[in-house]
C-alpha cells in the first residue's frame, strides 16, 4: 500500500470518529487549580492544533495565586489517544524524529546524563517517557555501566529494546507499574515527560516508589516563566498545544518534591535551553498559513493546486529556516543566561523514610 493510499484508508478512520463529535475529547472544565485549589483562575491562551492541525480548540488557565498553568478543560483519555495518533508513531514518526534532530536532542542527552556525574555511578537508571529509547543509547557514552530501561506508552519501547537502546521495556502508565518496580532504580529520569502527564503530583509520587533509598529523580520540563512565551504568544514551541497539560513553574515543583521526601541537589537553567524559540515559530506559522498537507483528520483531501503551491513555498522557506536555527544555537549561550532561557533541569535525592 502506497502513502496516498494509506492516507485514503486512514481519512475513511478519522472522518468516522470525526462524526461522533468532538466533545468527548474533552473532560469537565475545572473552576479550581488543580496544583493549589486556588479558584483565581484566568486565561492565559487559547488556541488551536498548530502542530498537526488535528480539530479542537485548547484553553490553558493559569492560577493567579501559585502561577500552575493547565489545559482546561484538559483531554480525556480519548482526547489523548486522538491527538497522540500518528504523531510520535506511524504517520507522524518521520516529521517527529526531523524535530528531535533539529532541536539538537543529542547535545541536550549528553548534558542531562554528565548532571548526574557528580551524584556517582548509576547503577540502574529508568527512563520514563523513552519513546524510541534515543536518550538511553546517548547516555550509555557517558555512563558505560549503567543499565538503562526504558518506559513509554507507546510500541516504541519495545522497538528501542528490540534494537539494544535498553535493557529492558516496560510499556504502561508509570503509576500503574510503579508497585511492581518498587524500589528497582537508583536513577529515574523525564525528560520533557511531566508537563504531557495528566496528574504530575501522581508520577513524582511514583517516581519515588520505582526509586532505592538515595536515588535520584532528574527532570526537565518547559519553563511557563520563559518571557519568550509572552513574546510569541501562540507560537511559542512550549505551549505545544495540545499534548501539554500542564507547565510548573521551577518554585511549584521544587516545592512538591520536598514535601514527598525528596532533597533537592541540583537547578540548572542554563544547559536545559532548547535554541528553536523563533524557529520553531516561524515553522509553525507555516505550517498554519500555507497550503494543508493531505492530513487525513481533514475532511476535504488537498487539492492539487494546494499540493503544486505547498512544496515550493515551504523549498523557499527552508534558507530563513536553516538561518534562524543557526542563528538560535549561536546566541544560546547567551539567551540561556537570560529569563529568555525555555526549560529547566531539577535533580532530586530520594531520602531513606
Amino acid at each position: 500500500m502506497n502513502q496516498t493510499q494509506e492516507i485514503a484508508r486512514l481519512r475513511t478512520a478519522y472522518q468516522s470518529e470525526l462524526a461522533l463529535g468532538t466533545d468527548r475529547f474533552f473532560g469537565p472544565k475545572r473552576t479550581d487549580c488543580p496544583w493549589c485549589g486556588s479558584v483565581r483562575l484566568r486565561t492565559r491562551l487559547r488556541t488551536v492544533d498548530l502542530l498537526q492541525h488535528k480539530p479542537g480548540t485548547f484553553v490553558i488557565d493559569q492560577c493567579g495565586d501559585c502561577s500552575h498553568s493547565f489545559q482546561n478543560p484538559q483531554l480525556s483519555a480519548e482526547g489523548l489517544d486522538f491527538h497522540y495518533r500518528d504523531f510520535y508513531d506511524g504517520l507522524g514518526g518521520d516529521r517527529a524524529e526531523l524535530i528531535f534532530g533539529v532541536t539538537g536532542s543529542r547535545k541536550r542527552y549528553l548534558a542531562a546524563a554528565r548532571a548526574l556525574l557528580p551524584f556517582g555511578t548509576p547503577r540502574r537508571w529508568l527512563d520514563v517517557g523513552t519513546g524510541h529509547g534515543h536518550f538511553p543509547q546517548v547516555a550509555s557514552s557517558v555512563h558505560p555501566d549503567t543499565v538503562f530501561d526504558g518506559l513509554d506508552i507507546s510500541e516504541g519501547v519495545e522497538e528501542a529494546e528490540r534494537h539494544g537502546r535498553i535493557a529492558e521495556a516496560h510499556r504502561g502508565l508509570l503509576t500503574d507499574l510503579a508497585p511492581e518496580l518498587e524500589g528497582t532504580y537508583d536513577t529515574v529520569s523525564m525528560f520533557h515527560y511531566l508537563e504531557h502527564s495528566t496528574d504530575p503530583r501522581r508520577e513524582l509520587a511514583a517516581a519515588r516508589t520505582v526509586l532505592a533509598p538515595g536515588g535520584h529523580l532528574i527532570i526537565e520540563v518547559p519553563d511557563p516563566d520563559c518571557a519568550m512565551s509572552k513574546v510569541l504568544g501562540r507560537w511559542w514551541m512550549g505551549y505545544f498545544q495540545p499534548q501539554h497539560l500542564h507547565l510548573m513553574p521551577l518554585g511549584n515543583l521544587r516545592r512538591e518534591l520536598e514535601s514527598l521526601g525528596y532533597t533537592v541537589v541540583a537547578v540548572d537553567r542554563r544547559e536545559p535551553h532548547i535554541p528553536f524559540d523563533l524557529t520553531g515559530a516561524l515553522a509553525l506559522a507555516l505550517g498554519h498559513y500555507g497550503p494543508p498537507a493531505d492530513d487525513p483528520w481533514r475532511a476535504q483531501p488537498q487539492t492539487s493546486f494546494q499540493r503544486r503551491c505547498r512544496a515550493p513555498l515551504f523549498l523557499s522557506a527552508v534558507p530563513f529556516l536553516i538561518g534562524l536555527c543557526c542563528l538560535e544555537r549561536l546566541i544560546a549561550p547567551l539567551v540561556s543566561r537570560t529569563r529568555f532561557s525555555n526549560a529547566y533541569r531539577i535533580v532530586a535525592r530520594k531520602e531513606a523514610e
